[in-house]
């Protein structure tokens, strides 16, 4: 994951049980790490019980400050979205990562903010695929997703970010056989497949043998996995 190139806002978004929000902790933290003022803002109305409030500790002794619905870590399945999220989308001196809920549904929460992210012109928008979860097995069917949220949140996203992955059972295997699936959704979309995730402890299986692998750490686990 490159932070020396990081725009100012950095989105990302995917289909329900993608892994988006592991990805934007894991990558929160590593801009952290290099020294960049970095907040983290949860828009996912959709899924109350897996999201970035679950590594809150984490990320404050990471240096990164969430932003968050207050009803996040509670059981009320409210759509309140965090007014703070407005704030880091005009600092200029924040990096702002910002994990949207799953689908056209939870992107709607995004097309709120989505004319002050145009304004300010300098974000990505990365697409986040599973080859292994329902509705997306097919690259047809994860362009499908990718354009109900493009038109849900008036956002063009800007890459591909391949996070196909089988929880816990996940193997090096797995990893590898998704890459072409990938590269298809990659060629269909006209975007670029900018990195494939993996568990960090199956990168030295696959070191060297994948471009733009980027390891990353299991914070967040969705309930379809295993633990």
């Amino acid at each position: 994951m490159d932070n020396g190139n990081l725009k100012r806002i950095t989105v990302f978004a995917g289909h329900y049980g993608s892994g988006k929000t592991n990805i934007a902790i894991n990558y929160a933290i590593n801009a952290a790490a290099s020294g960049v003022k970095t907040a983290i803002a949860d828009l996912d109305i959709v899924n109350p019980y897996f999201r970035t409030k679950d590594a809150a500790k984490l990320l404050s002794e990471s240096g990164v400050r969430l932003i968050a619905s207050p009803y996040a870590d509670t059981n009320v399945d409210t759509p309140a979205l965090p007014a703070e999220a407005y704030s880091v989308i005009h600092d200029d001196s924040v990096h702002a990562i910002i994990d949207v809920g799953g689908d056209d549904r939870g992107a709607l929460a995004l097309g709120r903010y989505s004319p002050d992210i145009i304004k300010q012109g300098d974000y990505d928008m990365f697409f986040v695929i599973n080859k292994y979860r329902y509705l997306t097995k097919h690259p047809n069917e994860a362009i499908e997703i990718m354009n109900e949220i493009q038109a849900s949140t008036e956002l063009r996203f800007t890459g591909i970010i391949n996070n196909s992955n089988l929880g816990a059972e996940t193997s090096a295997a797995d990893v590898s056989d998704s890459v072409s699936y990938a590269k298809e959704v990659a060629r269909l979309s006209g975007l670029e497949l900018k990195m494939t995730t993996l568990r960090h402890d199956l990168e030295p299986e696959l070191k060297d043998k994948i471009e733009n692998l980027m390891p990353i750490r299991i914070y967040v686990r969705q309930a379809w996995q295993k633990s």
